[in-house]
């Protein structure tokens, strides 16, 4: 018997400002929610950018990746070459270390992280794939394996070079990679600051280059960026209340500008936008009547967890609808599909995801079965 079951999700909250009216000053920006992947602010988000020191997201992640997979571990030391300390002399962003030092790949990656350090890049390029030109094979190989169509990193650092090029976009899919997969890792992006013991020298303490990290709104990252082209640019990120999104902005034409709309844009969707749990993977979604089985009920589940990020003001719009054949009608295999579920926004459908068994369970014996058939014609009691 086909049945269907609808779930309505009644939401009443202020909507505050109108998307039509809001506008970020920049010349590309992004916004997302993490959990449920949706966009809810762009601006010219494919425009082919410079990334700059947003570049640095990169290579963080491939030194992330190799230690995650064993073949890397933070306490491993690389040589500073001359080609890498010859950029703490040129005027660039630097962690100032000093040729022939043998550094920590974590001291590196917070050189490269907190204090933005072109050196640093070089250094950790060198040491994982022997030149920085083959680091950036690696880099742009990622790219591409991660969804990133429009990018191509010619050094580990981000100084301008013409073929060192991505977008808004792709640096949101290179952000959102890197907090999804290396969540022990990204708590670098956090700090504050940084300080090297350097050689020939007293210590140097350096600050986070990311402006919103200071102003206690819950932003945990990402990067900065900036080149004379380019300007001024910034991945950053915010959670708040189980919820984080994830801004890009490229082209700020000042350092204050930057701070300000970035923090605007991540504003922006926090109090205009709700994101609903639908489904979470540590529960179980619906229980089903089944038939014939040793098991009376059937949990089920869905491959992934399941947000959807509405208007506050649109929330009672959002409805799940459940379609099964039921009673399910043993035996039941673990994942076997056992019905759909339809999520509608308003008279939109958004998605049709299947419903799947959590649990096997067997058909009751001949006799068992006989006797709940003659009661199902008799009273129609499953």
């Amino acid at each position: 018997m086909k049945r269907t079951i609808i779930f309505f999700i009644f939401f009443f909250k202020i909507f505050i400002v109108n998307a039509s009216e809001f506008d970020v000053k920049a010349k590309t920006a992004i916004l997302q929610d993490y959990l449920s992947g949706e966009i809810l602010y762009e601006k010219e988000a494919d425009m082919s950018i410079y990334p700059a020191s947003m570049t640095k997201i990169m290579t963080s992640i491939i030194a992330f990746d190799l230690i995650k997979k064993g073949q890397l571990n933070l306490d491993e030391k690389f040589i500073v070459s001359e080609n890498a300390w010859r950029l703490a002399n040129a005027g660039y962003s630097s962690m100032f270390i000093m040729v022939g030092d043998e550094v920590s790949v974590e001291n590196l990656l917070k050189g490269i992280i907190v204090a933005s350090g072109n050196d640093a890049c070089v250094t950790l390029a060198e040491g994982i794939a022997g030149s920085e030109e083959e680091f950036a094979v690696m880099m742009t190989s990622k790219a591409l394996e991660i969804g990133m169509q429009n990018t191509n990193f010619s050094n580990a650092s981000g100084i301008n070079d013409p073929n060192n090029y991505s977008t808004a976009r792709d640096i949101l899919i290179m952000s959102d990679y890197l907090i999804r997969n290396f969540p022990e890792y990204y708590t670098y992006f956090a700090e504050k600051e940084f300080t090297w013991d350097r050689t020939g020298g007293d210590p140097i303490r350096q600050g986070n280059r990311n402006p919103l990290l200071y102003k206690n709104m819950g932003v945990d990252g990402i990067k900065t960026g900036y080149l004379a082209v380019e300007k001024y640019s910034l991945a950053s990120s915010i959670t708040r209340n189980g919820r984080r999104l994830i801004a890009v902005g490229s082209g700020f034409s000042t350092k204050n500008s930057r701070s300000k709309q970035s923090a605007r844009l991540l504003t922006y969707g926090l109090t205009n936008f709700d994101t609903i749990e639908i489904y979470n993977k540590n529960n179980s979604f619906y229980d089903l009547d089944v038939w014939l089985g040793k098991k009376d009920n059937l949990k089920t589940h869905f491959k992934t967890d399941i947000y959807k990020t509405v208007r506050k003001a649109r929330l009672r719009n959002l409805k799940v609808i459940l379609d099964y054949d039921g009673p399910v009608k043993a035996p039941i295999i673990k994942d076997q599909k056992v019905g759909e579920v339809k999520i509608y926004y308003e008279d939109d459908l958004l998605e049709t995801l299947d419903l799947l068994a959590s649990e096997n369970i067997d058909e009751v014996n001949k006799f068992t079965k006989l006797i709940r058939s003659i009661n199902f014609l008799i009273w129609g009691d499953v």
